[in-house]
């Protein structure tokens, strides 16, 4: 069977398995990691760029290699392929624990219990919740959801579709190095750097499919795509500003603003200021169907991409022959 169709079939597999049911309870392959890539940081860690480098490189690395030997092992055998295939992408697919982990916080909210609202929210980003009120953990929650879905999902796709087993797992391993030392804190400074702007790099084509597809889904492309082009350029992330710009026009919402975390206060510019409103709790329902209905389309973009590639290499090879 053709690589194209190996991911055609197990890619909608993984994802028929993640819509019903959620990320795998135990054993958790990116936990998994997580843990591995913690040892590594503690025999390696010094405030130092190189080390981060050679940090990076091993995990990421040594993920995408033992990848690529599976992938390599079952190449001949279809079944077994295709099985792998969804079962990888099953395991770095995170789109329905994404949407019930915002529907916890929502239903809190809505019942009108700040508390649950506070005590739920660390499951789903990093915000200090205590310094939020309603419409402030409202609107951290959409923002999460808008910058997880191409996180979480689309990006994974679009690397599974490039490259195999090995581009989901790749993906997933930068992804989750940069959240585990990518950010600013003085330990991470510096030895986080290298996973930090991996990571912009491996984002950059997730997060445009995702802003495009957010506008397409959304209901209101124009106001999408407006703020998308107005605003995404002064989010101080080159890959989450047009995510979060395209849902923030789609939904017809503010997003951005005073972020506050564990230690620190960030002011990002407002996105959509002119023309969205203030987060409400019900966004976070309307952000999660959004999110839904762009991973459903980046699965169909992402398989027809690849089938689309694998039928004009084939092409190519029996003119050749």
């Amino acid at each position: 069977m053709r690589a194209d169709r190996v991911f055609a079939y197990g890619a909608t597999a993984g994802l028929i398995a993640d819509a019903l049911l959620g990320d795998p309870r135990r054993g958790h392959p990116v936990a998994g990691f997580g843990r591995a890539a913690a040892r590594v940081e503690s025999v390696l860690w010094r405030d130092d760029r190189g080390r981060g480098a050679l940090h990076t490189l091993v995990c990421a690395g040594g993920a995408v290699g033992a990848a690529a030997l599976a992938a390599r092992a079952v190449r001949h055998r279809p079944a077994l392929a295709v099985a792998l295939t969804a079962a990888t992408a099953w395991s770095v697919v995170g789109g329905t624990s994404l949407g019930r982990e915002a529907r916890a916080v929502g239903g809190a909210l809505g019942a009108g219990d700040l508390e649950a609202a506070r005590e739920r929210l660390p499951h789903l980003c990093g915000r200090d919740p205590h310094a939020l009120d309603g419409p402030g953990i409202a609107r951290a929650v959409v923002e999460s959801v808008a910058e997880n879905t191409s996180d979480a999902v689309v990006g994974a796709l679009v690397w599974g579709a490039i490259g195999g087993v090995p581009g989901l797992v790749g993906f997933r391993a930068v992804n989750t190095l940069d959240a585990m030392v990518g950010h600013k804190s003085p330990r991470h400074r510096r030895y986080g750097w290298a996973s930090a702007r991996l990571d912009d790099v491996a984002g950059w084509p997730g997060a445009r499919l995702t802003a495009a597809l957010a506008a397409a889904a959304g209901g209101r492309p124009r106001e999408a795509v407006r703020a998308w082009k107005a605003d995404a350029h002064r989010h101080p992330s080159p890959n989450a500003g047009p995510v979060e710009a395209a849902f923030a026009g789609a939904l017809g919402v503010r997003l951005g603003g005073t972020l506050a975390y564990a230690g620190r206060v960030e002011h990002r510019p407002v996105l959509n200021g002119a023309a969205g409103r203030d987060v409400r709790g019900a966004d976070i329902e309307r952000a999660v169907r959004l999110s839904r209905r762009v991973g459903a389309l980046a699965l169909g973009v992402c398989v027809a991409g690849r089938l689309a590639a694998g039928h004009l290499l084939a092409g190519r090879k029996r003119g050749r022959a």
